[in-house]
């Protein structure tokens, strides 16, 4: 068997995993009543890791000591941050969720910002998200915005992690091991959870597209293009996310956008586009120096 491999450009790589995700939680949301939280989760995972280690079957022994200390902080926060979204999405609105845990990556791009250019950026998909957020909606369950506001910084922690391993670590070969440990993480939530107690065939096939949706294709992707793009530029293009989400919901739950979401809608794309160019502007003015 080969060893399959992404060539796709950094861009077009971290929108297919936006894609690939809100697919993703398309059948993941006909999984979570019936498994639950912890055990969808340990699905979604533990299938991706199999699936991803057979595909790239790395060599542990080939592992350095600087890679391993990488790699396991990388896994856990990857397994971690998928776990606790999972158990925020049960108290609270997912709309309310990924906009919460959005202040992860929000936080990477303003700490990686050098010119004021960059603010710019991520001010307007700042302003997209608060936008987008439900804050209008009483009651909302307190623990599930903390578990939201904790995925963040996982996530964030991810952000930072995934491109430390990217330039030390074959990409695809990462990933596997990273997905090794988020699922030796993940797996004994599921089990005390007893989801698995109604796992049927057809739950198994879902599983694996889930896995292959929400996990595996979209971390793979977003390893490459980690390895390419600096971190602030990645947070804001990932800032489509929310975006996404409820252009999915129009397409797949006839949930229709109000004019705040469409104007959020406007600012993200309007971020990622500048990011973009900036990337573009900044890797044209390196070349230039290198030729002077």
């Amino acid at each position: 068997m080969k060893k399959i491999t992404f060539n796709i450009s950094p861009i077009p790589a971290v929108l297919f995993a936006i894609i690939s995700v809100q697919s993703g939680a398309a059948i993941a949301k006909t999984l979570f009543p019936a498994l639950g939280a912890a055990a969808t989760a340990s699905l979604r995972i533990g299938i991706s890791a199999l699936l991803l280690w057979l595909v790239y079957r790395p060599n542990l022994l080939k592992i350095t000591s600087p890679q391993w200390k990488v790699v396991i902080p990388y896994g856990l926060s990857l397994g971690a941050m998928n776990l606790i979204f999972y158990l925020a999405i049960e108290r609270i609105p997912i709309g309310l969720a990924v906009t919460l845990e959005f202040i992860g990556p929000l936080v990477v791009a303003v700490l990686g910002s050098k010119r004021i250019l960059d603010y710019l950026w991520v001010l307007l998909a700042a302003a997209g998200i608060v936008l987008i957020a439900p804050w209008s909606d009483n009651g909302v369950d307190l623990l599930g915005v903390l578990f939201a506001l904790l995925a963040g910084a996982l996530w964030a922690a991810y952000i930072v992690l995934g491109g430390k391993i990217s330039k030390i670590m074959k990409g695809g070969e990462a990933v596997a091991v990273g997905m090794l440990f988020a699922t030796l993480l993940i797996v004994p939530f599921g089990i005390l959870g007893n989801g698995f107690q109604n796992m049927t065939p057809n739950f198994l096939y879902l599983g694996i597209a889930l896995a292959l949706l929400s996990s595996a294709i979209p971390f793979t992707l977003e390893m490459q293009a980690l390895g390419q793009l600096p971190a602030r530029t990645f947070s804001i293009l990932m800032s489509l996310e929310p975006a996404a989400a409820s252009v999915c919901g129009l397409l797949f739950l006839q949930e229709y956008l109000t004019p705040n979401e469409i104007i959020a809608v406007i600012c993200v794309v309007i971020a990622s586009v500048g990011s973009t160019m900036t990337s573009k502007l900044k890797k044209r003015d390196s070349l230039v120096k290198k030729e002077i």
